[in-house]
């Protein structure tokens, strides 16, 4: 396969699947609009372009020392979603409050949200392993040079980026469209599912050490 193809594909494989960033994206986006579901999207595409360029140029060296940390960075990410999540529906509060004396609900800014995207997108680092696999395993002759290499990452990059705005746009529809109230509604659920997830997270490595 074309090592820009394949770039593309392994992007796609590890974006598409729904999961609690997607799921903030999409908030944000039906928070704020466009822009900062744009910049949170733009956020965690930059942390999948970072991994997958770590792969490419020493994924060999990373996948052994990153393993090790595995279990702990998965413990970290569930604590922060639970924050998050937590942290969102405390917010709702002051947004319901502004929706019922008609002032705009504040929106962090476009930077700040992209920052805090890439952080949380970074958080789990097992994403250098995916694509170091996919690179090291030798999916496609291609890949073995250096060109093959940066066109890899390039595809893996932009595939991020355009699921990520497709799920910025989502939120964004609905911030335009739908009622305000119907809006909190939404997040509130979105945030409870975030918190899910971390949840999930924890419970699951709980059971794992059993």
């Amino acid at each position: 396969m074309n090592p820009f193809l394949a770039g593309l594909v392994a992007g796609y494989t590890i974006a598409i699947p729904v999961g609690a960033i997607a799921i903030l994206i999409i908030d944000t986006g039906l928070r704020g609009g466009f822009k900062p579901g744009f910049a949170a999207g733009a956020g965690a595409a930059s942390a999948d372009f970072t991994y997958a360029a770590l792969a490419a140029l020493a994924g060999a060296a990373l996948a052994p020392l990153v393993r090790p940390f595995e279990i702990p960075l998965r413990a970290m990410s569930g604590v922060v979603l639970m924050a998050l999540g937590g942290w969102g529906l405390w917010r709702l509060r002051s947004a319901r409050k502004q929706v019922d004396t008609n002032q705009p609900a504040p929106i962090a800014g476009v930077w700040q949200t992209y920052i805090k995207f890439l952080g949380l997108t970074l958080i789990n680092p097992m994403t250098v392993i995916y694509f170091a696999a996919l690179i090291l395993g030798g999916g496609t002759n291609a890949l073995a040079t250096p060109g093959g290499r940066a066109l890899f990452v390039l595809g893996a990059g932009l595939s991020s980026l355009s699921w990520q705005s497709l799920l910025a746009a989502i939120g964004a529809l609905a911030h335009r469209h739908l009622p305000t109230h119907f809006q909190i509604v939404t997040s509130v659920l979105g945030n409870l599912v975030v918190i899910g997830f971390g949840v999930t997270f924890i419970a699951l490595l709980m059971i794992g050490d059993t």
